[in-house]
């Protein structure tokens, strides 16, 4: 009896070991996922439609999961499908979202094509540029490229949140690294600052459909709980490495 008492307490030892490393896996898989996907395409299938590193529900109170499943569950479902509807048989097929960016941006009868696959990306990126429980300031490398690019965290806040209120009608604000200075800027309707050279660090997305259900007309409260409450600064720094070894 003990003996076989031992064996099954090195069995469940070893069942347990083996379940939590499945799970660390898998755990790793959901947080690492939509980053990767950022550089998705394969000839083999189409541009696939990501999950959400969170809940539908895990942003609010500041993005209810009302808004949510609008803005995930219908926009960003719709531009993936038109953007393999559109690359389907092409030469486009079995690229990935980045670079059928960078080869349609700006070619007038690709337009469509560049709209629908930015948008595919920027949304990817925006859900990453969030967190339950995010906001507030980074720290590390990031908190002093920062203070030294904007003289200080609130000049930043302040620089951030006039260049996303006063984006005139749809588009985004970025934080992006340009030649290793960090820069704010805004682009309209499905604009990348990839196209351009430089690398996005963190994005806000202030399209209506993004704010309007939680904040009808008062996107500077939007912007002021993306701030406080939402920017997740980590993917930020991770962004700012990897922009660091290229």
């Amino acid at each position: 009896m003990k003996i076989e008492q031992s064996e099954a307490g090195r069995l469940n030892r070893r069942q347990f070991i083996i379940g939590a490393g499945a799970a660390a896996m898998l755990i790793a898989a959901r947080f690492s996922m939509p980053q990767s996907l950022l550089h998705a395409g394969s000839s083999a299938g189409p541009i696939p439609f990501p999950p959400l590193p969170y809940a539908e529900d895990a942003l609010a109170p500041c993005i209810s999961s009302r808004t949510m499943n609008f803005h995930y569950g219908k926009h960003h479902r719709g531009y993936v499908e038109k953007t393999n509807d559109m690359i389907r048989n092409t030469r486009l097929q079995g690229l990935s979202l980045e670079e059928i960016m960078k080869r349609t941006a700006g070619v007038p009868d690709r337009s469509a094509i560049f709209n629908n696959a930015a948008q595919s990306w920027n949304h990817i990126f925006f859900w990453n540029s969030m967190k339950p429980g995010g906001g507030g300031a980074p720290g590390g490398e990031l908190k002093k490229e920062v203070e030294s690019s904007f003289g200080g965290m609130e000049n930043f806040r302040r620089a951030f949140a006039e260049s996303a209120a006063s984006r005139f009608g749809s588009g985004y604000a970025w934080l992006v690294s340009d030649s290793g200075v960090l820069k704010i800027e805004s682009t309209p309707n499905a604009g990348n600052p990839l196209t351009e050279g430089r690398v996005p660090l963190l994005n806000l997305d202030v399209w209506e459909h993004a704010y309007y259900l939680d904040y009808q007309n008062r996107r500077q409260d939007y912007i002021s709980a993306f701030l406080d409450h939402l920017a997740n600064w980590d993917f930020a720094a991770r962004n700012l490495s990897s922009a660091g070894r290229k």
